[in-house]
């Protein structure tokens, strides 16, 4: 029963996400935050079919402790494909709020995405193991929760400085997301029910694309 309904939940994400992108990069008419959004959307959906396709073949036929390989490749290239969704997102910002320059925050979040890339490259991550260690779980995922923080305080500032009701959510859902997401780099090893959590963490991002879309379709008439 968890293996169907995990791979409904997943592929109804993932075509969802990848979908609304394709259709917000075709309908932007020429609006740059809304292009930029879609191709975010996009890499979201394509960068978690890596991890998540091989999941749930998984689930679907001899169990996960056979599928360790693809999955930590997967989880690989996923960790590396969140970090462009959240420089994508600082564009989307720039570009909504028409930010010019503050070019030391610029280089801030390629640092911080730089450096999370970085130690998500290095052989002690153990991607590829089944036992992969908790400390570079959570080596890495600093520079990431830094960046997120940074897109949270930005759209939050923004949004209520612009009185921006379309974006109002926006930094909720990241804080959504990485409320959801922080226990399971933690603890989910000790306690696989946490694993949970992620079902809600990935409907965070589907509300993020959401709310791009919703905001399209309005200003985009």
């Amino acid at each position: 029963m968890q293996a169907i309904a995990e791979t409904v939940f997943d592929a109804v994400y993932l075509i969802s996400v990848i979908t609304i992108g394709i259709l917000m990069i075709r309908g932007s008419k020429g609006e740059s935050q809304f292009r930029l959004f879609g191709w975010m959307a996009v890499v979201l959906g394509a960068g978690d079919s890596f991890h998540l396709v091989p999941r749930a073949l998984a689930l679907c036929t001899t169990g996960l402790e056979n599928y360790t390989v693809p999955l930590g490749l997967g989880k690989w290239i996923t960790s590396v494909t969140m970090t462009v969704f959240y420089v994508l997102l600082y564009y989307v910002w720039r570009k909504r709020y028409d930010i010019r320059g503050k070019k030391g925050l610029t280089a801030a979040v390629y640092g911080l995405a730089g450096l999370r890339i970085a130690l998500c490259m290095m052989p002690q991550n153990q991607w590829l193991s089944a036992d992969a260690p908790l400390s570079w779980g959570i080596y890495r995922n600093i520079p990431f929760a830094l960046m997120g923080l940074v897109v949270i305080v930005l759209f939050y500032r923004s949004g209520r400085k612009h009185g921006d009701g379309a974006f109002r959510w926006m930094w909720r859902t990241i804080v959504l997301s990485f409320g959801f997401y922080i226990p399971v780099v933690l603890w989910a090893d000790v306690n696989p029910m946490i694993g949970m959590l992620m079902i809600p963490k990935t409907c965070a991002y589907v509300w993020t694309v959401l709310i791009g879309y919703s905001a399209m379709r309005k200003e985009c008439k």
